[in-house]
């Protein structure tokens, strides 16, 4: 019997951006699949957008924005249980095959708790993720190929420090036992958290270059160099170091998370006057 796999979209006023995304996992090729639109708090016509357009897909109404990691945790709560569960960005369109590609690495080795797919930019052959790299102690979290036209070194499956929160396949029952998305974690780094807890519980984490989505990048807070985007995700790696780093090199990672991000805003305030 096919494994089941519910998949969860997390919206906030994407009335606008949703309807792709739903359309192409409408269409995906997969017999087991049941899609779930977890809306934060939405306040445009999103919900009545779904409803008379996708009137199949169950929503979860949520009466403010909790943000992504209490919006998709309070979601995956409401539902029954599936095999496998894919975190999904309503702003991204999937290939056909992509849910059938993300899952099968599961099938080879009981050891792979994790899957993220390779996304490119929208309307391009443009990287945006083809795995992603972890350094706590140089603040550093970064996308392999971010930028780079896709090429066949792209398209190597192995394993990688962590999948982005823009979409990830995971078993359930770990995503469950690792304690789910850690909420104090408002926006970014709750996806490097989730895989680091998932390394430390001794699991993998792969990259599957099969599966292929397409991202339209930071659509809701302004794109994808935005100073407010900046700024959040700075937050959250001050966060993640406090999390996981011993104590005595915590001081170290946050000297270069600082001059880190006073590069990046000269960079985004360089780049917007031009």
């Amino acid at each position: 019997m096919t494994k089941s796999v519910n998949i969860f979209v997390l919206n906030w006023n994407g009335e606008n951006i949703i309807g792709d995304c739903l359309e192409s996992l409408m269409n995906a090729k997969y017999n087991n699949k049941n899609i779930i639109v977890i809306d934060n708090g939405s306040t445009d016509d999103s919900i009545k957008y779904i409803q008379q357009k996708f009137p199949s897909i169950q929503i979860i109404p949520i009466k403010e924005n909790l943000k992504y990691s209490k919006g998709n945790n309070f979601g995956f709560k409401k539902v029954e249980k599936s095999d496998f569960s894919i975190f999904l960005n309503n702003d991204t369109i999937v290939d056909p095959n992509f849910i059938s590609n993300i899952i099968n690495p599961f099938n080879y080795d009981k050891n792979i708790a994790q899957v993220a797919p390779k996304i490119l930019y929208d309307n391009s052959k443009l990287i945006w993720y083809a795995g992603g790299r972890v350094n706590l102690w140089l603040g550093l979290v970064y996308h392999i190929g971010i930028r780079k036209k896709d090429q066949p070194k792209y398209n190597l499956k192995r394993e990688i420090d962590y999948a982005t929160g823009c979409c990830f396949a995971v078993r359930s029952s770990i995503f469950e036992s690792v304690g789910m998305f850690d909420e104090l974690f408002e926006m970014y780094c709750e996806d490097v958290d989730l895989s680091l807890m998932i390394k430390k519980s001794g699991k993998k984490i792969i990259y599957a270059p099969e599966s292929i989505i397409w991202h339209k990048v930071s659509y809701s807070i302004g794109g994808e160099n935005s100073l407010k985007k900046i700024l959040l995700k700075n937050k959250a790696k001050f966060h993640l170091a406090l999390k996981h780093l011993n104590p005595l090199f915590i001081s170290i990672s946050f000297i270069f998370i600082t001059i880190l991000l006073c590069f990046e805003i000269i960079f985004t305030i360089i780049k917007k006057s031009k």
